[in-house]
């Protein structure tokens, strides 16, 4: 009897409770990934969510139509749902020893677009030895995150002030380390949560650049303490040094380059140089510290090798990681081939690693990367990135990782590398890859890695020991010639904390 009196009065709490209920009565939701929350009461109460594809609202018809069952011992729980663009009926069945109670009926929806549809768009799993079924991954190039299987669970929706259009054109779209979903669109980056409503975004200032706006783009990231890091650009005049010739011009493009002038005060030839910013904010968008790459190349060569500029005229920042451990930052150039390891927050430069040129030789003394991307600091303190080998052309891009020299000077030491998959399906010869990629180190040290581009677009996981555990390739249907093709993609990104996927489906 006891027990029947507690659960009528645990019904009653829960039915004068409907905002604790999620999701909420009539949602239209753009994930299959879904938070099920009903109002707690007691330790000894267990609870069973029902869900039946469809709209019900008699007991005889949900019963019958019952397809997912979830048991837990929590008021909450996380549940994947069959499919996108449909509707759905659930409810709450409590149990308190043999007692037991049901909630009412509720309702929401799936919504869906055009790229979900896989007779269109898919991510082809071509390998899967299901170590990492518990991880998701993100895909820029398709505004989707999915499951190992290459299911997709959650799409970025329409965005206030943003035309659906554009949304194609997101990059480094990736969870942080807040549950918050962060991407680059444009000139501008983003945080939004799991229902697609944006919850920051950079300032519309130039307080670095030295123009109306900070051209943010390439890498975007949340720091564990909140404040915001990206990647901007400044461009300032640079001197194109002497000698010139008529022949130089022709070669470099230079004749026909817009922003090259004569400067008849200082008697010498000028470019609109594009060099590289970082920015960090806090959450109201304050300025908090900045660093002008313009400063250190602007110095005369300090140093044996580094690669002279007189024929770039764009340094190409194309990534960052910010180390927390020893607030280190390593910000790679790609024009340059380089990667600065800079001292946060004093800005000075600690190391410049990079192809060392030897006296009198203009080749390369130490290839061992090129037009480099996503350099980042592995647990073993090892310097490690994606090499797109622009200067070996025919030859297959690589990850690779290398032992940090204690000096700029000394070249730095392989000390592994492996040979990047890359799909056969429109394979261009000879294969050349300059730009993109990405490599992110998992916790068991197996690095999950990706191509850019829409013909060698691919992603996998490969393990210490070199072998790959898991691949896939994402892939669009191109009517006009019958055949499947590479997604024009600039990164994936993965996660496998638990805890993180629950940040993000709850918005803690």
């Amino acid at each position: 009897m006891y027990r029947i009196l507690y659960l009528l009065a645990f019904l009653s709490i829960y039915y004068n409770t409907c905002a604790q209920i999620l999701p909420k009565e009539g949602s239209k939701l753009n994930y299959r990934l879904v938070g099920f929350s009903v109002p707690a009461k007691s330790k000894d109460v267990k609870y069973n969510i029902e869900i039946a594809t469809g709209n019900y609202n008699k007991e005889d018809s949900f019963q019958k139509n019952i397809s997912v069952t979830i048991s837990s011992d929590k008021n909450n729980t996380i549940a994947e749902l069959p499919a996108f663009g449909r509707q759905y009926t659930w409810r709450a069945v409590f149990m308190s020893g043999k007692s037991t109670g049901k909630s009412e009926l509720h309702h929401f929806s799936t919504t869906s677009i055009p790229d979900l549809d896989t007779g269109s768009m898919r991510i082809r799993v071509t390998k899967n030895d299901g170590k990492y079924n518990g991880a998701y991954f993100f895909v820029d190039g398709t505004r989707g995150m999915y499951d190992m299987n290459g299911q997709p669970v959650w799409y970025m929706p329409s965005l206030k002030g943003i035309k659906d259009e554009s949304l194609g054109e997101i990059r480094d779209l990736k969870l942080s380390p807040q549950g918050t979903i962060t991407f680059l669109l444009k000139d501008d980056a983003y945080e939004i949560n799991y229902n697609g409503a944006i919850l920051w975004k950079t300032p519309k200032k130039g307080k670095v650049s030295g123009d109306s706006v900070e051209y943010y783009h390439h890498e975007f990231t949340r720091r564990p303490n909140g404040n915001y890091m990206v990647l901007g650009k400044e461009y300032i005049p640079w001197e194109i040094p002497k000698p010139l010739d008529s022949a130089f011009f022709h070669r470099s493009g230079l004749e026909k380059n817009p922003y090259v002038y004569w400067d008849s005060i200082k008697k010498g030839y000028y470019i609109r140089m594009e060099l590289g910013t970082i920015l960090e904010y806090d959450k109201k968008g304050t300025l908090l510290w900045s660093w002008r790459s313009s400063g250190y190349f602007k110095q005369p060569d300090p140093k044996l090798g580094v690669r002279k500029m007189m024929t770039l005229f764009d340094t190409h920042e194309n990534s960052f990681y910010f180390d927390e451990k020893t607030k280190t930052i390593f910000l790679g150039f790609r024009n340059l081939s380089r990667i600065l390891k800079i001292k946060y927050p004093e800005g000075k430069v600690l190391n410049d690693y990079r192809n060392i040129y030897k006296d009198g030789i203009n080749g390369m003394g130490n290839v061992l990367f090129c037009y480099q991307h996503a350099a980042r600091l592995s647990q073993e303190g090892d310097l490690y990135l994606f090499n797109n080998n622009l200067c070996m052309i025919g030859v297959p891009p690589r990850i690779i990782k290398m032992e940090m020299p204690a000096t700029g000077d000394e070249w730095l030491k392989k000390v592994w590398e492996i040979d990047c998959p890359v799909p056969q399906m429109n394979m261009a010869e000879p294969m050349q890859f300059v730009a993109g990629g990405n490599v992110i180190e998992l916790p068991d040290r197996a690095i999950f890695a990706s191509l850019y581009g829409d013909q060698y677009s691919n992603i996998f996981i490969v393990t210490p020991d070199q072998h790959i555990v898991w691949s896939a390739t994402p892939e669009k249907w191109n009517k006009a010639t019958g055949k499947w093709e590479g997604i024009d993609m600039y990164r994936a990104s993965i996660f496998t904390d638990q805890k993180l996927l629950e940040r993000l489906v709850w918005g803690k």
